[in-house]
């Protein structure tokens, strides 16, 4: 006759089932408001001093110049307000949203080179904000649900900016990257803590 097991070693079992379902359901909820709304003053302010340049070439080093920033801007946001909240960015749904945003996030940076090579640098906008919502989107499936509302906005202004004249090319980028980021930011610092 088999021994029975002491209620305990069930019990803790079962809560390690219960912990493990929990952190996969949970939504990713260290996306930074108030991080993407500085995000969206620098694109403000880059969309400003891109419009003065006179070459494709400046243009582009302006908006590269503040990839930069925005990614650092994001990522130390992300872990000042995972550490705030004591939530894991390495999470399951950390994992999930990072492993869902990358891939169209970097179709949109392979296509920048091969674009402004070959002079099509006036459909760089459209295809930054086409594929940054397109990975918002896939990303803010693991997040709260404002996050992919977030990601169809900016697939909007991608399509805006496929018919904006080159001559108001940073229109749509200055909305989106900008004006966005500072909508949502806000909306997502003042009902999901910062």
């Amino acid at each position: 006759m088999a021994r029975p097991h002491p209620i305990q070693d069930h019990a803790i079992d079962n809560l390690r089932y219960i912990r493990n379902t929990m952190e996969r359901a949970a939504s990713l909820t260290a996306v930074p408001g108030y991080g993407g709304m500085v995000m969206g003053g620098t694109a403000l302010l880059a969309a400003v001093i891109a419009s003065r340049v006179s070459t494709n070439r400046e243009w582009l080093t302006v908006w590269l110049t503040e990839l930069v920033l925005a990614v650092a801007i994001g990522s130390l946001a992300m872990v000042f307000k995972a550490r705030q909240t004591g939530a894991s960015l390495w999470s399951e749904s950390g994992r999930k949203f990072l492993l869902s945003f990358t891939p169209a996030a970097a179709v949109g940076a392979l296509l920048t080179a091969p674009l402004y090579l070959h002079g099509q640098a006036n459909l760089l906008g459209a295809v930054w904000l086409l594929c940054y919502g397109a990975a918002v989107i896939a990303g803010g499936a693991f997040s709260v649900k404002i996050v992919p509302a977030m990601g169809a906005a900016f697939l909007a202004l991608g399509v805006v900016a496929l018919v904006t004249p080159a001559t108001l090319r940073d229109v749509p980028l200055a909305a989106g990257f900008g004006g966005l980021h500072l909508i949502f930011g806000y909306w997502i610092a003042r009902k999901y803590g910062g």
